[in-house]
């Protein structure tokens, strides 16, 4: 099940470019809420969350991070309160950026925690920040970016909130069932000798995908507004 780590690591570069496209917006999906009721933003919702590598990179980090079942229930709930608060309100009311400087701190989100979990913060002799409080505020900016990515979309003049809720309901949705086979990955691989070079090699990954994402992004800000 395991290979050498250099190997590994290797391997895992060769992904880092396909993670720019995570959960772009497509004119399929436009396609598909136009013709589509309710039901449609749950579908697209679930889409973009099972699409959106940045986000399922930063749920892997936090599930690499703890132990518990109930920690990771803990964690995952104030994450999706976070992104449940943002979506929602930043999107009825309006509130919007460049969706790529949003994506660009959602990658540092993903940088962040691989290097929390490879234990930086003791090597720099600095106090790591509460999780709890990273993990809320993050799943802020992770609701956001999603947020930026529904208000791409034309969504008409009706059923507005209706509309939110249900991409919304779409993205706990795409999460759980993302969530599923990360745990079930993770917690078999705790039960190995192997797994400390595993957990070094997928925390290192989310550092240089984290680095790959945000370069990614600040290039395609810079030269949107070259």
């Amino acid at each position: 099940m395991y290979v050498n780590l250099k190997r590994v690591l290797s391997l895992l570069l060769l992904f880092i470019p396909l993670l720019g496209f995570a959960h772009d917006v497509s004119s399929t999906d436009q396609e598909i809420l136009h013709n589509g009721d309710l039901w449609a933003y749950i579908r697209v919702g679930a889409t973009h969350m099972l699409t959106g590598y940045d986000h399922l990179l930063f749920l892997a980090g936090v599930v690499f991070y703890l132990s518990s079942f109930n920690d990771i229930l803990k964690f995952i709930t104030l994450f999706t309160i976070g992104h449940c608060i943002s979506l929602i309100g930043a999107t009825y009311f309006g509130v919007t950026a460049n969706e790529h400087l949003v994506d660009a701190v959602i990658a540092l989100s993903v940088l962040y925690k691989g290097f929390e979990n490879l234990g930086g913060f003791e090597q720099l002799k600095i106090k790591s920040p509460n999780l709890l409080i990273m993990v809320g505020f993050f799943g802020l900016i992770h609701g956001f970016g999603l947020s930026t990515r529904l208000q791409s979309f034309d969504m008409g003049t009706e059923q507005i909130l209706a509309k939110i809720l249900c991409f919304n309901l779409g993205v706990e949705v795409g999460q759980v069932l993302a969530l599923i086979p990360i745990i079930f990955i993770i917690t078999l691989s705790r039960k190995h000798k192997q797994f400390p070079a595993f957990y070094k090699a997928v925390n290192w990954y989310l550092v240089l995908a984290g680095i790959g994402l945000f370069v990614y992004q600040l290039y395609h800000y810079f030269i949107g507004h070259g």
